[in-house]
């Protein structure tokens, strides 16, 4: 497991191909690193998240007080998972995961 840190967000090609050679399933927060060739991902939007702060910044340039302002996050999660990648490494996804994925890479 990938955990959601700074350290590895940016860094989703080389931790993919590094889970690739040693033989690794692996999960991340981020749908990047499932594109970037690793097995799955499940976590928030990205973008979504951005449009968030975007709004926050916004109403704080407005006049607003961060501290008045509630807490907010992410709601919608999403399920990406790599078929070709789940094949390389011999496993079989099963069909309800696959069904309940938001996105599938083949």
């Amino acid at each position: 497991m990938i955990t959601a840190d700074t350290l590895f967000s940016g860094k989703s090609a080389e931790l993919a191909a590094l889970a690739s050679r040693h033989a690794m399933p692996t999960i991340s927060p981020y749908r990047e690193f499932v594109t970037a060739g690793g097995l799955m991902s499940y976590g928030g939007n990205v973008t979504e998240l951005y449009r968030l702060v975007g709004l926050y910044t916004g109403r704080v340039l407005k006049g607003e007080k961060p501290a008045d302002l509630p807490v907010q996050q992410v709601t919608k999660l999403e399920l990406v998972i790599n078929l070709r990648t789940a094949k390389a490494l011999g496993l079989e996804v099963p069909p309800t995961l696959l069904a309940r994925a938001d996105e599938v890479i083949e």
